[in-house]
Protein backbone atom coordinates (compact mmCIF):
# COMPACT_ATOMS: atom_id res chain seq x y z
CA UNK A 1 0.00 0.00 0.00
CA UNK A 2 2.60 2.09 -0.03
CA UNK A 3 3.57 4.25 -2.54
CA UNK A 4 7.21 5.79 -2.47
CA UNK A 5 10.27 3.72 -2.30
CA UNK A 6 10.97 3.55 1.24
CA UNK A 7 11.39 0.19 1.84
CA UNK A 8 8.60 -0.86 4.42
CA UNK A 9 9.57 -2.85 7.60
CA UNK A 10 6.37 -4.39 8.34
CA UNK A 11 6.67 -4.25 11.78
CA UNK A 12 6.94 -2.09 14.65
CA UNK A 13 9.68 -0.69 16.58
CA UNK A 14 10.19 -3.35 19.32
CA UNK A 15 11.39 -1.46 22.32
CA UNK A 16 12.79 -2.82 26.08
CA UNK A 17 10.71 -1.86 29.02
CA UNK A 18 13.69 -0.63 31.44
CA UNK A 19 11.58 -0.11 33.76
CA UNK A 20 9.75 -3.00 34.59
CA UNK A 21 8.41 -3.40 38.42
CA UNK A 22 9.70 0.11 39.17
CA UNK A 23 8.56 1.23 42.22
CA UNK A 24 6.62 5.15 43.39
CA UNK A 25 9.87 6.49 44.98
CA UNK A 26 12.18 5.48 41.87
CA UNK A 27 9.29 6.65 39.69
CA UNK A 28 8.99 10.08 40.97
CA UNK A 29 13.10 10.25 40.65
CA UNK A 30 13.29 9.25 36.89
CA UNK A 31 10.68 11.07 36.04
CA UNK A 32 12.11 14.64 37.30
CA UNK A 33 15.40 13.06 35.77
CA UNK A 34 13.30 12.78 32.28
CA UNK A 35 11.14 15.75 32.39
CA UNK A 36 14.86 17.87 33.10
CA UNK A 37 15.92 15.99 29.33
CA UNK A 38 12.64 16.74 27.80
CA UNK A 39 13.15 20.52 28.80
CA UNK A 40 16.72 20.42 27.48
CA UNK A 41 14.80 18.98 23.90
CA UNK A 42 12.45 21.96 24.26
CA UNK A 43 15.06 24.32 24.61
CA UNK A 44 17.14 23.40 21.80
CA UNK A 45 14.06 23.25 19.39
CA UNK A 46 13.18 26.59 20.28
CA UNK A 47 16.68 27.86 20.01
CA UNK A 48 17.22 25.93 16.31
CA UNK A 49 13.60 26.63 15.10
CA UNK A 50 12.93 22.61 15.37
CA UNK A 51 9.77 21.47 14.28
CA UNK A 52 8.84 18.14 16.46
CA UNK A 53 5.76 16.23 16.60
CA UNK A 54 4.75 13.26 18.91
CA UNK A 55 1.54 11.25 18.48
CA UNK A 56 0.19 8.57 21.23
CA UNK A 57 -2.58 6.40 19.76
CA UNK A 58 -4.19 3.02 21.30
CA UNK A 59 -7.26 1.83 22.39
CA UNK A 60 -9.38 3.66 25.14
CA UNK A 61 -8.21 4.15 28.97
CA UNK A 62 -4.71 3.10 27.26
CA UNK A 63 -3.31 6.50 29.25
CA UNK A 64 -2.56 8.87 26.09
CA UNK A 65 -3.87 11.93 28.17
CA UNK A 66 -1.97 11.07 31.05
CA UNK A 67 1.14 10.28 29.41
CA UNK A 68 0.98 13.33 27.94
CA UNK A 69 0.45 15.25 31.23
CA UNK A 70 3.88 13.43 31.70
CA UNK A 71 5.55 14.84 29.10
CA UNK A 72 4.30 18.55 29.41
CA UNK A 73 4.46 19.13 33.16
CA UNK A 74 7.48 21.12 32.81
CA UNK A 75 7.61 22.27 29.79
CA UNK A 76 7.35 25.57 28.69
CA UNK A 77 3.43 26.09 27.92
CA UNK A 78 4.26 29.28 25.71
CA UNK A 79 6.29 26.55 23.23
CA UNK A 80 4.11 23.26 23.19
CA UNK A 81 0.55 22.52 21.90
CA UNK A 82 -1.64 19.31 23.30
CA UNK A 83 -3.96 18.09 19.97
CA UNK A 84 -6.80 16.63 20.79
CA UNK A 85 -9.49 16.31 17.84
CA UNK A 86 -13.27 15.87 18.53
CA UNK A 87 -15.39 14.21 15.94
CA UNK A 88 -14.57 16.13 12.50
CA UNK A 89 -16.98 17.85 10.42
CA UNK A 90 -17.92 16.12 6.79
CA UNK A 91 -15.37 18.57 5.24
CA UNK A 92 -13.03 17.25 8.12
CA UNK A 93 -13.35 13.50 7.08
CA UNK A 94 -13.19 13.88 3.46
CA UNK A 95 -10.09 16.26 3.83
CA UNK A 96 -8.39 14.27 6.46
CA UNK A 97 -4.61 14.48 6.18
CA UNK A 98 -5.57 18.68 5.59
CA UNK A 99 -7.39 18.53 9.30
CA UNK A 100 -3.90 17.76 10.75
CA UNK A 101 -1.85 19.73 9.05
CA UNK A 102 -3.32 22.41 10.48
CA UNK A 103 -1.98 21.28 13.75
CA UNK A 104 1.24 20.68 12.96
CA UNK A 105 4.22 21.94 14.99
CA UNK A 106 5.32 25.90 13.51
CA UNK A 107 9.30 26.16 14.00
CA UNK A 108 10.47 26.55 17.66
CA UNK A 109 7.60 24.51 18.80
CA UNK A 110 6.49 20.66 20.60
CA UNK A 111 2.88 19.61 19.47
CA UNK A 112 2.05 16.39 20.96
CA UNK A 113 -1.17 14.50 19.93
CA UNK A 114 -3.72 12.43 21.79
CA UNK A 115 -5.11 10.51 19.19
CA UNK A 116 -3.77 11.36 15.39
CA UNK A 117 -4.24 11.36 12.19
CA UNK A 118 -4.46 7.34 12.99
CA UNK A 119 -7.91 7.36 13.65
CA UNK A 120 -8.70 6.21 10.29
CA UNK A 121 -6.66 3.79 10.34
CA UNK A 122 -8.36 2.13 14.06
CA UNK A 123 -10.98 3.00 15.23
CA UNK A 124 -12.91 4.76 12.44
CA UNK A 125 -13.35 1.50 10.32
CA UNK A 126 -13.73 -0.10 13.41
CA UNK A 127 -16.90 1.57 14.39
CA UNK A 128 -17.87 2.31 10.98
CA UNK A 129 -17.50 6.03 11.21
CA UNK A 130 -15.30 5.92 7.49
CA UNK A 131 -16.29 4.27 4.30
CA UNK A 132 -13.68 1.22 2.80
CA UNK A 133 -12.46 3.79 -0.07
CA UNK A 134 -11.35 6.83 2.65
CA UNK A 135 -9.92 3.97 4.68
CA UNK A 136 -7.98 2.45 1.68
CA UNK A 137 -6.99 5.86 0.21
CA UNK A 138 -5.68 6.71 3.70
CA UNK A 139 -3.61 3.54 4.38
CA UNK A 140 -1.88 4.39 0.54
CA UNK A 141 -1.17 7.66 1.42
CA UNK A 142 -0.31 7.82 4.66
CA UNK A 143 3.38 7.24 4.49
CA UNK A 144 4.27 9.08 1.36
CA UNK A 145 2.85 12.61 3.44
CA UNK A 146 5.06 11.57 6.25
CA UNK A 147 7.85 11.08 4.49
CA UNK A 148 7.37 14.49 2.75
CA UNK A 149 6.76 16.36 5.98
CA UNK A 150 10.10 14.56 7.68
CA UNK A 151 12.01 15.46 4.27
CA UNK A 152 10.37 19.43 4.98
CA UNK A 153 11.80 19.35 8.45
CA UNK A 154 9.33 17.60 10.87
CA UNK A 155 10.90 15.45 13.36
CA UNK A 156 7.76 12.81 14.23
CA UNK A 157 7.41 9.79 16.72
CA UNK A 158 4.53 7.29 16.56
CA UNK A 159 3.66 6.03 19.82
CA UNK A 160 0.75 3.14 20.12
CA UNK A 161 -0.04 2.51 23.68
CA UNK A 162 -1.26 -1.06 24.06
CA UNK A 163 -3.55 -2.50 26.59
CA UNK A 164 -5.14 -5.72 27.09
CA UNK A 165 -8.27 -6.44 27.60
CA UNK A 166 -8.46 -6.77 31.83
CA UNK A 167 -6.52 -3.53 32.42
CA UNK A 168 -8.67 -1.83 30.06
CA UNK A 169 -11.99 -2.94 31.81
CA UNK A 170 -10.29 -2.41 35.20
CA UNK A 171 -9.97 1.24 34.25
CA UNK A 172 -13.49 1.70 33.03
CA UNK A 173 -14.39 0.71 36.32
CA UNK A 174 -11.94 2.93 37.76
CA UNK A 175 -13.52 5.55 36.01
CA UNK A 176 -17.10 5.17 36.46
CA UNK A 177 -16.80 5.01 40.25
CA UNK A 178 -14.58 7.90 40.56
CA UNK A 179 -17.06 11.34 40.73
CA UNK A 180 -14.51 13.29 39.24
CA UNK A 181 -13.31 11.36 36.19
CA UNK A 182 -16.72 9.57 34.93
CA UNK A 183 -17.20 12.08 32.56
CA UNK A 184 -14.64 10.32 30.54
CA UNK A 185 -16.52 6.73 29.74
CA UNK A 186 -18.77 7.02 27.61
CA UNK A 187 -21.40 4.31 25.60
CA UNK A 188 -18.83 4.27 22.50
CA UNK A 189 -16.02 3.03 24.81
CA UNK A 190 -18.00 -0.10 25.81
CA UNK A 191 -19.17 -0.58 22.46
CA UNK A 192 -15.86 -0.44 20.47
CA UNK A 193 -15.00 -2.59 23.80
CA UNK A 194 -17.24 -5.44 21.64
CA UNK A 195 -15.82 -4.98 18.30
CA UNK A 196 -12.12 -5.42 20.01
CA UNK A 197 -10.73 -8.35 17.65
CA UNK A 198 -11.60 -5.98 14.47
CA UNK A 199 -9.64 -3.17 15.90
CA UNK A 200 -6.92 -5.56 16.62
CA UNK A 201 -7.06 -6.57 13.04
CA UNK A 202 -7.26 -3.12 11.74
CA UNK A 203 -4.22 -2.06 14.45
CA UNK A 204 -2.71 -4.79 12.80
CA UNK A 205 -3.05 -3.83 9.52
CA UNK A 206 -1.68 -0.51 10.71
CA UNK A 207 1.81 -1.98 11.98
CA UNK A 208 1.99 -3.83 8.92
CA UNK A 209 2.07 -0.95 6.25
CA UNK A 210 2.42 2.70 7.71
CA UNK A 211 5.75 1.88 9.52
CA UNK A 212 9.27 2.25 7.47
CA UNK A 213 12.71 3.62 8.59
CA UNK A 214 11.73 7.26 7.96
CA UNK A 215 8.84 6.47 10.28
CA UNK A 216 8.54 3.61 12.52
CA UNK A 217 5.78 2.92 15.08
CA UNK A 218 6.89 2.87 18.22
CA UNK A 219 4.82 -0.05 20.49
CA UNK A 220 4.68 0.38 24.00
CA UNK A 221 3.02 -1.58 26.91
CA UNK A 222 1.07 0.47 28.36
CA UNK A 223 -0.32 -2.05 31.21
CA UNK A 224 1.02 -0.24 33.81
CA UNK A 225 0.85 3.24 33.45
CA UNK A 226 3.77 4.80 35.08
CA UNK A 227 6.06 2.49 33.04
CA UNK A 228 4.78 3.28 30.09
CA UNK A 229 5.09 7.06 30.45
CA UNK A 230 8.73 6.67 31.42
CA UNK A 231 9.89 4.50 28.62
CA UNK A 232 7.62 7.14 25.86
CA UNK A 233 10.07 9.82 27.74
CA UNK A 234 12.93 7.68 27.43
CA UNK A 235 12.66 7.08 23.88
CA UNK A 236 11.98 10.74 23.01
CA UNK A 237 15.23 11.50 24.91
CA UNK A 238 17.36 8.94 23.50
CA UNK A 239 16.36 9.98 19.34
CA UNK A 240 16.26 14.29 20.22
CA UNK A 241 18.06 14.96 22.81
CA UNK A 242 20.70 12.96 25.72
CA UNK A 243 21.54 10.12 23.79
CA UNK A 244 23.70 8.55 26.35
CA UNK A 245 20.79 9.11 28.96
CA UNK A 246 20.98 6.06 31.49
CA UNK A 247 17.80 4.96 33.22
CA UNK A 248 17.65 4.46 36.78
CA UNK A 249 20.57 5.84 38.00
CA UNK A 250 18.85 7.06 41.57
CA UNK A 251 20.18 10.74 40.59
CA UNK A 252 17.67 13.01 41.77
CA UNK A 253 17.70 16.29 39.69
CA UNK A 254 16.44 17.98 42.78
CA UNK A 255 20.32 17.75 43.97
CA UNK A 256 22.32 21.14 44.54
CA UNK A 257 25.11 21.72 42.36
CA UNK A 258 28.20 24.35 42.10
CA UNK A 259 30.63 25.53 39.01
CA UNK A 260 33.09 27.94 39.39
CA UNK A 261 33.14 30.08 36.00
CA UNK A 262 36.26 32.73 36.23
CA UNK A 263 36.88 32.66 39.36
CA UNK A 264 33.07 33.40 40.67
CA UNK A 265 31.34 30.66 42.71
CA UNK A 266 27.51 29.70 41.77
CA UNK A 267 26.35 27.43 44.55
CA UNK A 268 23.37 26.02 45.10
CA UNK A 269 22.27 25.18 41.32
CA UNK A 270 19.55 22.74 40.84
CA UNK A 271 20.56 20.73 37.59
CA UNK A 272 19.07 22.76 34.62
CA UNK A 273 20.67 25.42 36.46
CA UNK A 274 23.73 24.03 36.25
CA UNK A 275 23.75 22.07 33.32
CA UNK A 276 22.97 25.49 31.57
CA UNK A 277 25.96 27.39 33.37
CA UNK A 278 28.07 24.40 32.29
CA UNK A 279 27.26 25.00 28.65
CA UNK A 280 28.05 28.58 28.69
CA UNK A 281 31.37 27.78 30.56
CA UNK A 282 31.89 25.59 27.56
CA UNK A 283 31.36 27.94 24.95
CA UNK A 284 33.20 30.97 26.47
CA UNK A 285 36.28 28.87 26.78
CA UNK A 286 35.96 28.12 22.98
CA UNK A 287 36.45 32.08 21.94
Amino acid sequence: MNNNNEPIIGEYKKIENPYTGISIKDYNLEKRRLQLELLNIQRDAVKNKRKLCITFDGRDAAGKGSTILRFTENLMPQHYRVVALGIPTKNESKFWFRRYEKQLPKKGEMVFFDRSWYNRATIEPTMGYCTEKQYKSFMGRVLEWEHKLITDGLELMKFYLSVDKEHQLGRFQARLSDPLKYWKFSQNDLHARKLWESYTNYKNQMFTHTSSKKSPWYNVDANSKMEARLNCMFQVVKKYGNKNFVPLTGEDVLDKYSIDINGVVFANLNSLQYSTLKELKKFKSKK
